[in-house]
């Protein structure tokens, strides 16, 4: 087989498969009802051919780029993910491209239609906060083109880049710190496990009990905490029992705005570390340990090496994590004067 000159074209595939070129661009433009045998083959013929989409761009695209790149995020309510965005968009802007933006919900079917919508619209690159357990459905399209890079959890079942957070050092930090301060009855409001961050946090968290020869109570653990008024409910549980903790770890900020919501009205003599800074954690009535880090940096990251693939870089996937740092925040309220 002769491969024609410069980059593998479509027409290379197509000799290389033994099918037509009009059947390489149903596979390519993922037309459903190629048959799936004639389709793998195709596939396999464009991994081993080093075959990328946007070799065609001008006939697919009518000659213009989209210049655009997908993002998809897990939870916009989260002022994790406002920042996370508006850092990722300005190094989009500096390069001249526009940000398409939109969440999971942290619903695997949402996620898998949003990232291959995004596909069908030709988007340059995706970011892509992961939900899914398995990432495999994305693989045709990493090798018909489109660059992905995973941030804050890594993807499964796809070789891409990740940019992530040290959670488990994080969470083994906090706990340490309160541990030293002598709590031993250390509650936890965490989110669902199955959410990477999540089993991380809880992972750093163990080690530094088991370090200290201490272990978690179950009565004092929970996995609910999404929104601020689910950790109210499960701090409220925790703060009924006979033996109620001395300490909490909350898993994001919002667990931590609801854990100090809660202590706070019960005047509960109960210290609070939680994860992710956010903007009103100065004014907390109530002093608290934030597990802090850059999420800025962790957007611009993800973004710079989203448009190192997009300029053609081929290098093996890596994956890059981010240290924290422990910070507090609150209890600072200056006191009214009288009369005031």
């Amino acid at each position: 087989m002769v491969i024609s000159s410069g980059r593998p074209t479509m027409v290379d595939v197509a000799a290389d498969a033994g099918v037509s070129l009009k059947t390489v661009s149903r596979v390519v433009n993922r037309i459903s009802t190629v048959d799936p045998e004639m389709a793998e083959r195709v596939y396999e013929s464009i991994r081993k051919l080093g075959f990328r989409r946007n070799d065609v761009a001008a006939s697919l695209r009518s000659g213009t780029e989209t210049r655009t790149i997908g993002l998809i995020t897990a939870d916009l309510s989260n002022t994790f993910y406002s920042t996370l965005s508006s850092a990722i968009a300005a190094v989009a802007r500096e390069r001249g491209f526009h940000v398409i933006i939109s969440s999971s919900e942290e619903n695997d079917e949402l996620e898998r239609s949003t990232v291959l919508d995004l596909c069908q619209r030709r988007v340059s690159g995706l970011i892509v906060v992961p939900t899914s357990s398995d990432h495999s459905y994305l693989r045709a399209e990493v090798e018909l083109g489109i660059p992905v890079v995973f941030v804050d959890r890594p993807g499964i079942g796809l070789e891409a880049d990740a940019i992530l957070v040290d959670n488990r050092g994080g969470a083994s930090d906090a706990v340490a710190g309160l541990i030293a301060r002598a709590h031993t009855r250390i509650g936890l409001l965490l989110d669902a496990l199955d959410i990477f961050t999540m089993r991380e946090r809880l992972a750093g968290a163990q080690k530094a009990m088991e370090t200290a020869g201490l272990t978690f109570d179950d009565d004092i653990v929970s996995f609910t905490s999404h929104s601020p008024d689910d950790a109210v409910s499960a701090l409220a549980g925790m703060l009924d029992l006979p033996d109620p903790p001395t300490a909490v770890l909350c898993g994001n900020n919002r667990s931590t705005i609801g854990a100090v919501e809660e202590i706070w009205r019960r005047s509960a003599d109960v210290e609070v570390v939680g994860f992710d800074d956010f903007e009103m954690s100065r004014l907390l009535p109530q002093a608290v340990t934030i597990v802090d880090y850059d999420t800025e940096a962790l957007g611009i990251a993800s973004a710079e090496r989203l448009f190192d693939r997009i300029a053609g870089d081929t290098s093996h996937p890596r994956q890059v994590l981010l240290p924290t740092r422990l910070v507090s925040r609150g209890g600072r309220w200056p006191v009214a004067p009288k009369n005031a």
